[in-house]
């Protein structure tokens, strides 16, 4: 995250903003959920553990993490208020972050490890984004797929996120609510 630790990529209803101590709490309450930390293949963590896993995030040099926010709130209130879940964010998120990762990042290849029970994320890495399945692990319960960044990807990626744009962090929160 160090990358972006003052980065905010912006879409048409999205934001994508540095994960902050700010963020922590409503993270945390959302991981407590047993379905999203399946979903996600996380194990659950103290308020404690949340809060020195932002910190290590922030300072690793090989991650990028961003928080979602819905772009409406933000440009009425200035609130970072944490999206939740089933808002139609999420595929807007995805091409954001993965246009920001080839243009950005220079990433070349996604590869993906989904739990075989998430069909949801399944069907949309292969029907999104065509993703092609590398492996299927009975023993983890996951599949691997991958995506190789190609002029059609990249075409694809430039339809869906007209109103793409980079800016620096420290531009937005000028009067913003924390």
């Amino acid at each position: 995250m160090y990358i972006n630790s003052n980065t905010v990529l912006f879409g048409r209803t999205i934001l994508l903003v540095p994960y902050g101590k700010h963020h922590v709490k409503k993270y945390h309450t959302w991981m407590e959920n047993e379905e999203i930390r399946e979903l996600t293949a996380s194990l659950p963590l103290s308020i404690d553990e949340e809060y020195e896993m932002q910190q290590t995030w922030l300072n690793d040099k090989d991650k990028c993490t961003f928080i979602i926010l819905s772009k409406e709130i933000f440009d009425r209130t200035h609130d970072e208020t944490v999206t939740g879940r089933h808002k139609g964010y999420g595929i807007e998120t995805l091409y954001t972050f993965i246009r920001y990762a080839i243009e950005i990042l220079n990433i070349n290849r996604f590869i993906v490890k989904i739990g075989l029970k998430n069909l949801a994320s399944i069907t949309l890495f292969t029907t999104k984004f065509h993703f092609l399945t590398i492996q299927t692990s009975e023993i983890f319960q996951e599949i691997t797929m991958e995506r190789h960044v190609d002029n059609e990807f990249i075409d694809l990626l430039h339809t869906k996120t007209p109103n793409y744009k980079i800016d620096f962090y420290n531009n937005i929160i000028t009067n913003k609510k924390v």
